[in-house]
């Protein structure tokens, strides 16, 4: 059994809590928070029974093989490594770090010390994704694509009203990019491989981050354009347009809603599978690699996505 410590009190702590239930082979021993009332109160609400307020003394702990990351974005780097440095395994939350040269530091550390680093990018392990790409066969040769991700945040008004947020600021690798726009990047690297050119263009807000964006991915013979967004929102779907036909999709981080037009007008509708909380499907990759399996594929997608994250925030903001 893989005893799991979790770092970070917020709502996607509480799925993941709720996603490794529901997986054989691993449970949460353990809540983090330098806040020791915070992460009691936090342990109390979801069933955990021990609680940590020092990172050293909860990375030597025997309850702990493993650590789930869901600090600030801009923590998870020096997280890793402490955890990875002390023969823990790592489950991080997307963006599991800032750019590509970091990603590749803790992919060698993880390596140098036997144990398993994953990004929980929850999409990309969802079987409704899975059946997308079993769909796309039926369209032909992939000719333009079209992915987007806007949700407004609950937490925008506050920075209006000139309030610090983190997920806001690009100290700790906040904004619209990395919190949303790497999954339609992730999906993206995903099914077409990493592109060979990526424009882009971002909102700036007052806080240096970016609220919205868009980029433009280059391949031989395939255009592919993202949007994504933290200050306004949208239910478009997203589209993967084929010389035979066009496939769209209801949403690119829990695709469950599909429809294929070919070119003769005949149009089919598809119930894509995949549970509510689909960070359950991480979690099972999650332990297939500490079992044993190959994290390989796994580390070049998070690699070659951070680095279209790394072109899109070095275009100009408007």
């Amino acid at each position: 059994m893989i005893g799991l410590a979790t770092i970070g009190t917020s709502m996607i702590t509480g799925r993941l809590i709720d996603a490794v239930a529901a997986v054989d082979g691993i449970e949460v021993t353990t809540v983090f928070s330098r806040d020791r009332a915070r992460g009691e109160r936090y342990a109390r609400e979801h069933g955990i029974a021990h609680v940590a307020d020092d990172l050293a003394a909860l990375l030597g702990s025997p309850a702990v093989d493993a650590v789930y990351l869901a600090s600030p974005n801009g923590a998870h780097c020096a997280q890793a490594r402490a955890a990875l440095a002390a023969g823990r395994h790592v489950l991080v939350e997307k963006p599991a770090v800032a750019t590509a040269a970091e990603w590749d530091g803790i992919v060698e550390l993880a390596r140098a010390r036997g144990v398993v680093l994953l990004e929980a990018m929850r999409n990309v392990y969802d079987p409704g994704f899975e059946a997308l790409r079993a769909l796309l066969r039926r369209i032909g040769t992939p000719r333009r694509a079209s992915l987007g991700y806007s949700q407004r945040s609950a937490r925008y008004d506050r920075v209006l009203a000139g309030e610090h947020v983190n997920i806001f600021d690009p100290a700790l690798a906040g904004g619209a990019a990395y919190d949303l726009g790497v999954y339609c990047i992730a999906a993206m690297v995903e099914l077409f491989g990493a592109p060979e050119r990526v424009l882009g263009a971002s909102v700036a807000l007052a806080t240096g981050a970016d609220g919205a964006g868009a980029a433009l991915a280059v391949y031989p013979g395939l255009v592919v354009d993202l949007s994504y967004s933290k200050i306004t929102a949208s239910d478009r779907w997203n589209e993967v347009q084929g010389e035979r036909g066009t496939l769209a999709f209801d949403h690119v981080a829990r695709p469950r809603a599909a429809r294929v037009t070919l070119l003769d007008g005949t149009t089919t509708a598809h119930d894509l599978p995949g549970a509510q909380n689909n960070l359950v499907y991480e979690v099972e990759r999650f332990v297939a690699l500490v079992n044993g399996a190959d994290a390989a594929a796994d580390h070049a997608r998070t690699r070659e996505t951070l680095r279209v994250v790394e072109a899109v925030k070095a275009a100009p903001a408007l």
